[in-house]
């Protein structure tokens, strides 16, 4: 039984794919089924049923992925203990979304940047239901989650602040001249939005659910929301960090409207597992700078 086969093994069981696997680790996928194999034939055991062109752990594939993720953990640790002097390194793949990634991890990405050049970032635009999947399949080492709920299920997490929400339109919008806002006003409009899935934009489409409104446009990016926004095509919510700017400059307004409801920033990773050197090192710094960086008044 070779280190290099239970890596390959891990992946596969976590992707359900050899095709996939192979591209994950940048290896032929003939060179993926030969590994697998000669890992069957060691143990005397059949790993994965081939159901078509579908894969699935057998009773013993999923025993073998319990120790292979401590043997696994273990090299790990060894490596990193060993060759401590070298300081970290290695790849971090890491679930973020949009208004994560351009809003609140750039001072976190230069403090990598500078300070452990040899670690890299591999970050990965998801929704945060695909981020705790994967997650929990290991496919991702830590995931940055926005969301209502705080606790999830096979998941460590850390809530790093309160995400303030704002409504936004262009100064020259109808509602704008508004001095309160009802939920039937808000009905009466179009709704810029993120796709379905997202929390905020989930939670805001429920408030509004009860009584038939116009529907929501999906623009995809926050980017292409804020110029529809700025344009006059519709309101938007969105978190308050993504339009500081633009509220700044006059280019939008924010709507006399408090969401009823509140979303936390926060970060996961797999539960009932060590977190390798650099993880630990991720979520440390990643706190650190992201509380540092939260609104004043908002909880840590």
């Amino acid at each position: 039984m070779e280190i290099r086969h239970l890596v390959t093994f891990r992946k596969v069981a976590a992707l359900l794919s050899f095709t996939r696997a192979a591209e994950e680790l940048s290896y032929a996928q003939s060179s993926v089924t030969s590994q697998i194999r000669a890992l069957e034939t060691s143990l005397g055991a059949e790993l994965f049923d081939r159901l078509g062109g579908r894969i699935r752990l057998t009773p013993a594939g999923e025993k073998l992925l319990e120790y292979a993720e401590q043997i696994l953990e273990l090299v790990e640790a060894a490596r990193a203990d060993v060759a401590g002097g070298d300081g970290p390194s290695g790849t971090l793949v890491i679930g973020t979304m949009e208004s994560i990634t351009s809003y609140r991890m750039p001072p976190l990405l230069e403090f990598f940047h500078h300070r452990y050049p040899k670690v890299q970032l591999s970050l990965r635009p998801s929704l945060c239901a695909d981020t705790r999947h994967a997650l929990r399949q290991g496919t991702f080492d830590i995931g940055f989650l926005l969301e209502q709920e705080t606790r999830h299920p096979g998941l460590e997490s850390v809530v790093l602040a309160e995400e303030p929400l704002v409504l936004v339109a262009a100064p020259g919008h109808p509602l704008a001249r508004r001095s309160e806002l009802s939920r039937a006003d808000l009905r009466s409009v179009s709704v810029l939005a993120t796709e379905a899935g997202c929390a905020y934009r989930d939670l805001f489409e429920a408030e509004l659910r009860d009584v038939a409104s116009a529907p929501f446009l999906e623009f995809g990016t926050i980017e292409a929301i804020k110029k529809g926004v700025a344009s006059g095509l519709g309101i938007s919510l969105l978190p308050t960090v993504t339009v500081a700017a633009e509220l700044d400059k006059g280019e939008m307004t924010a709507l006399p409207w408090e969401a009823p409801f509140s979303v936390f920033t926060q970060l996961a990773w797999r539960g009932g597992r060590r977190l390798s050197r650099e993880s630990q090192l991720f979520v440390d710094q990643a706190t650190r700078l992201m509380r540092e960086d939260a609104p004043r008044g908002a909880p840590a």
